[in-house]
């Protein structure tokens, strides 16, 4: 009989070493992905800045930013080659949880409608559509709404 052996999933804080990877995984997941020097800005602006790690290996990353007693998730991306694992549960999971330590009462996020994966993950932990922006995100024929969510978070 053969041993398995599970991988060992840890998140932690993202540090200036990782961002090269990160933007690298960004770019191959979004046909308008954030630059290094967004994901560079956010970490010296002190937003709580994550990866997610597989066997030590980079293989998602979420961004939050706090404020007055609420968050709002900035980005959030799992590697194309790690998805369908359960690894972007688990990174919101715990982004969930970050918030709440550092005193969010709430949550927000957008999303867009042409990603219903996302959007059906949002929902499964308890988001709940609160609005639309018209031409949020950028698009190949011009401009896509956003679905604004909110969860209200209770202590967990």
């Amino acid at each position: 009989m053969v041993a398995v052996v599970k991988p060992v999933i840890q998140v932690r804080a993202m540090r200036a070493e990782d961002l090269t990877m990160v933007s690298t995984m960004e770019a191959a997941s979004y046909d308008y992905p954030w630059s290094h020097g967004i994901f560079n800005d956010c970490l010296k602006a002190g937003h709580p800045c994550w990866v997610l790690c597989v066997d030590s290996a980079i293989a998602g990353y979420g961004i939050l930013s706090m404020g007055a007693g609420e968050a709002h998730l900035l980005n959030i991306c799992i590697a194309p080659e790690y998805r369908g694992q359960g690894l972007g549960r688990h990174l919101l999971g715990r982004l969930l949880d970050i918030a709440r330590w550092n005193g969010a009462e709430r949550l927000f996020l957008e999303v867009r409608p042409s990603n219903p994966l996302a959007k059906a993950l949002y929902e499964s932990v308890g988001f709940g559509e609160i609005g639309r922006r018209p031409r949020y995100y950028p698009a190949r024929d011009g401009r896509e709404e956003a679905i604004v969510m909110a969860l209200e978070l209770l202590p967990s």
